[in-house]
């Protein structure tokens, strides 16, 4: 079968080299046993190469199972995946066979594999040295004929580093690796795309398809993506939905564009420094939020403190969180230079200018992490306590969701 017949069958959208080459990867080592672990950002598909791998083996007549490492809790993972004996632990009223027994002769696609928990590694490596298996609560050992596709958005080898992915299991995982290129790097796709899109989501809602303008395409083009082809078909989406006005220009489609370059902490974090396989992106990408809100709240309060002084009541200023320190603080001027070290250098108030020794020790009012849990508990609040929704919104995995919400004990 050809990288084209692959395409059509598995409905496949795009012509960038580095996407026939990932195809090209997956349809060459269909044939054998080998593990695959399938490297990418959230959101390029790679939920479709286990599929063309499975289906064009010679085990396409047995079991294909895929399994969200992520979303399973840790005191479950070893139960759902292993299997269990009656009694094992509280709640096993009955023995139970795990994915990996279930999918003998078959496939599984563990996605999300780097949130696997220390002691699930090790029984996972038994599995691809051995074939073995052990039921928890169980002595006895099981053989299995399954063939794992391993797939990750981070980047394992710094999990390693940490001490929080084994070595050993990584390169038993990587013995054929497959990466996955981000939506912005396949940019001729990305019309293609859209338009596929457009009429998929015409014929749904029973409306004409909608259609971009020469600049509304540039710029659809230019994107960022950091989302990637799931991002912009949840674009094409609620643009087809909600613009009466199928002919979309520049402006129409700006409301639905995160604008990427908002975030003003680029010394902290850039999108593209980061690639795939950060293994700390999402729970940096939470504090760099959290500490982009403070920097909001700390410019919202110097530009009251600056009113206040230039109406000449300092008194009134004196009695805000922190007298002195604060205003000590909040009249700095902070800039970046070309180094990206911080200078800072006190503001002039009319004729008058803050004395740099006035309050030198600034005590926080919140520490970072206590800012990070009402953060986080704002988000819950939002959804009504919907872990998923939350996790979602904040951009980190369930998993660590769960971690969080038990570390700052707002269960």
């Amino acid at each position: 079968m050809t990288v084209q017949e692959i395409k059509n069958r598995f409905r496949i959208i795009g012509n960038a080299v580095a996407l026939d080459r990932a195809i090209d990867i997956a349809r060459q080592v269909a044939a054998t046993d080998l593990s695959v672990l399938i490297t990418g950002e959230s959101g390029t598909g790679k939920e479709v190469f286990p599929q063309i791998i499975h289906q064009l083996s010679p085990r396409k007549h047995n079991q294909y199972i895929a399994v969200n490492c992520g979303a399973i809790p840790e005191g479950t993972i070893d139960s759902e995946l292993f299997g269990h004996e009656k009694g094992a632990f509280t709640g096993a009223h009955d023995s139970r066979k795990g994915y990996f027994e279930v999918a003998n002769g078959g496939t599984i696609f563990l996605d999300e594999v780097a949130e696997l928990p220390l002691p699930t590694q090790v029984r996972l490596l038994r599995v691809l040295e051995t074939g073995e298996i052990i039921k928890v609560g169980s002595s006895k050992v099981i053989k299995t004929d399954v063939r794992i596709v391993a797939a990750t958005n981070v980047n394992i080898l710094q999990l390693i580093e940490k001490g929080r992915f084994r070595e050993d299991l990584y390169y038993r995982l990587n013995t054929v690796p497959l990466q996955i290129p981000p939506l912005r790097d396949r940019k001729e796709d990305i019309p293609l795309l859209f338009r596929k899109f457009a009429t998929d989501f015409a014929d749904k809602y029973k409306m004409p398809p909608i259609k971009l303008n020469r600049d509304a395409e540039e710029r659809l083009i230019n994107y960022y993506w950091k989302g990637n082809v799931r991002q912009l078909k949840n674009v094409t989406e609620q643009i087809s939905v909600i613009e009466k006005n199928r002919d979309i220009t520049i402006e129409m489609l700006g409301q639905y564009l995160p604008d990427t370059a908002s975030v003003s902490v680029p010394a902290l974090f850039r999108p593209e420094q980061t690639g795939a396989g950060n293994s700390e992106f999402t729970e940096r990408e939470l504090l760099y939020k959290v500490l982009f809100e403070m920097r909001k709240d700390m410019v919202d309060l110097k530009r009251t403190v600056l009113t206040l002084l230039e109406n000449e009541d300092e008194h009134l200023a004196m009695k805000l969180p922190g007298n002195a320190q604060v205003i000590h603080k909040l009249h700095q001027d902070i800039d970046k230079n070309d180094d990206g070290q911080i200078q800072i250098h006190p503001v002039k108030t009319g004729s008058r200018s803050i004395n740099p020794n006035i309050g030198k020790e600034v005590e926080e009012s919140h520490s970072l992490e206590e800012r990070e849990k009402q953060y986080i508990k704002r988000v819950l609040d939002k959804h009504q306590g919907n872990r998923r929704a939350a996790s979602k919104e904040l951009g980190i995995s369930e998993r660590t969701m769960y971690r969080k919400i038990k570390d700052y004990n707002l269960e």
